[in-house]
């Protein structure tokens, strides 16, 4: 008996701390961070203005001004349209945010450098030239960083996921997902899971995120002294395998200035990554895509046997309710993405359950058939289609470019 109780009792134990762990990773999150932008505006940074007026509020609108008509000046050289002017009406119509970098401001002077940002569509049609964007299958993104030997991804928020989330990734090549933390976010994205290469698990947490793959962007941070010197050690990780696509340091002066350290890091790794892309290098893995066959059990009405077969049975399939990410532009783009939801054979509805004008909304689709055969019919239509099972992500295909605008040729930004 006491032999029993001693194996009993540390076993409840075990449990109740399990319990209250699991508890504690969810509460203790901290609230997580929402990223800051996702839009795929033209971002041009860095603009040094230098403006003196009578007020300050005059000196600020005239460096808002000047940095308007410098920074379109940089965009349309850097995408090959020779850097002409426009008017300051029509810059007021592209420019959709200001961001200050830095700003001093004086009764009667205003010195800053600021960040513009270009409406894509807009600039694009005035420039000349295609709006189109190599973009990568949905990746989701778990930032982990190391401080005094411990990793934390999700479990609480940190300087590194903040980083991630101001980080506008509009413009580059990879489709981010980048999750805010909050939910089941600490329990499902943390160090623990990114050493675990099962694909069968892996494939249930990115089907709740719709991703495709995963990316682990990992920065080690070694502090030389208190308040002193800060070296940043940054991987460019990927997939269930946790593989290592490139590694670089960078140091800062004092702790301080940590922020502006991760700022430049995920800038780097993120130009690793799209490298990786254009190299090839950066693919899905084939083990997440993979299903199982199912096996259906049939009779043979000859012998009156159960046999066990992998054809499909020539039987009224049961509607499957299916979950369909799609970009959201617009009204219009609603309306189209039901409508041509509908327009595929075996769909009996398609509503949206989650609208998010801007972004990326959520159409609930019922489907009388295999969910495989629904992502055949979508790709046939012209639909790029990522995912796999009931939670599906859609785009449409990018139209070819001609030579002279294809991306190995364009000009770096």
């Amino acid at each position: 008996m006491r032999v029993k109780s001693l194996i009993l009792v540390p076993a409840a134990l075990a449990l109740v701390l399990a319990a209250r762990v699991g508890v504690a990773q969810i509460e203790g999150s901290g609230g997580g961070v929402a990223p800051v932008d996702s839009s795929s505006d033209y971002e041009v940074s860095g603009v040094a203005v230098d403006v003196a007026a009578k007020d300050a509020d005059s000196a600020r609108l005239g460096g808002w001004r000047i940095a308007q008509r410098k920074a379109w000046a940089q965009l349309s050289r850097r995408l090959g349209a020779g850097g002409g002017a426009v008017g300051d009406s029509t810059l007021d119509s592209i420019v959709t945010g200001i961001v200050v970098e830095n700003e001093q401001i004086g009764p009667t002077r205003y010195v800053a450098k600021l960040g513009v940002l270009f409406d894509r569509d807009r600039a694009s049609a005035i420039l000349g030239i295609s709006n189109y964007v190599l973009r990568s299958p949905p990746m989701v993104v778990i930032p982990l960083v190391w401080s005094g030997g411990v990793a934390t991804g999700f479990e609480q928020r940190t300087l590194w996921q903040e980083a991630w989330a101001r980080y506008r990734t509009g413009g580059s090549a990879i489709d981010y997902i980048r999750p805010s933390g909050s939910g089941p976010d600490p329990l499902l994205l943390n160090f623990g899971q990114t050493q675990r290469p099962g694909r069968g698990w892996w494939r249930t947490i990115l089907d709740q995120y719709g991703g495709s793959d995963v990316l682990v962007p990992t920065v080690k941070l070694y502090r030389q002294w208190p308040g002193g010197p800060v070296i940043g050690v940054f991987q460019a990780r990927q997939g269930p395998d946790n593989r290592v696509l490139s590694q670089f340091t960078l140091r800062v002066g004092s702790v301080g200035a940590i922020p502006a350290l991760l700022d430049a890091g995920v800038k780097r790794l993120d130009e690793t990554y799209q490298g990786a892309l254009r190299a090839g290098y950066l693919r899905s893995d084939p083990g997440l895509s993979y299903v199982p066959p199912s096996e259906v059990p049939a009779v043979d009405d000859e012998v009156g046997e159960s046999v066990v077969t992998d054809a499909p049975v020539a039987a009224a399939a049961p509607t499957i309710a299916i979950s369909v990410q799609f970009d959201t532009p617009g009204v219009g783009a609603v309306t189209a993405g039901e409508g041509a939801m509908r327009a595929v054979p075996g769909v009996s509805s398609a509503t949206t359950s989650s609208l998010a004008l801007g972004g990326i909304s959520v159409m609930s689709v019922g489907y009388a058939g295999d969910p495989a055969a629904f992502k055949a019919a979508l790709e046939a239509r012209g639909w790029q289609v990522f995912g796999s099972g009931t939670t599906l992500r859609i785009r449409r295909a990018p139209r070819l470019l001609p030579p002279d605008l294809a991306p190995d040729n364009a000009t770096a930004g």
